[in-house]
């Protein structure tokens, strides 16, 4: 994974709107995925797509509006109400690599991203066995 001076210099690189763009662009493909769809309140699509855009943001060097809103991340507790197994992490990431190849942000964010995305999607597996995770 990248180092923290990295995972922070991606806010300054693309900005809010480049979250908008990239999360928008997942939260597109959510409703209709047979493994992710059924894991999402469809009354609460918007709320999702918010709170993880204000995470992203928070967590790659933008401003900690995440914070103030719900604190820490927390993110396995926030996570253990949904059955997320290897192959709900997998189609996660499936339709995130899709969302950060339309959103077209630059590849010098890209390639800071991606390897920390697929480092958190693994962390979250909380159902059947987890892989090593090899720093």
């Amino acid at each position: 994974m990248p180092d923290e001076t990295a995972i922070s210099s991606v806010y300054a690189q693309i900005g809010d709107e480049g979250f908008k763009r990239l999360v928008g662009a997942f939260y597109r493909q959510v409703p209709g995925d047979d493994v992710l769809g059924p894991l999402y309140p469809a009354d609460d699509l918007e709320g999702a797509e918010h709170r993880l855009c204000s995470f992203l943001i928070f967590r790659f060097g933008g401003p900690d509006r995440y914070l103030h809103e719900r604190g820490h991340p927390q993110l396995r507790m926030r996570h253990a109400p949904f059955a997320v197994d290897q192959i709900a992490r997998d189609r996660w990431m499936v339709l995130m690599n899709r969302a950060l190849d339309e959103a077209q942000l630059p590849a010098t964010a890209t390639v800071i991203m991606r390897p920390f995305l697929e480092e958190v999607a693994t962390f979250l597996i909380n159902r059947g066995a987890r892989p090593a995770i090899i720093s």
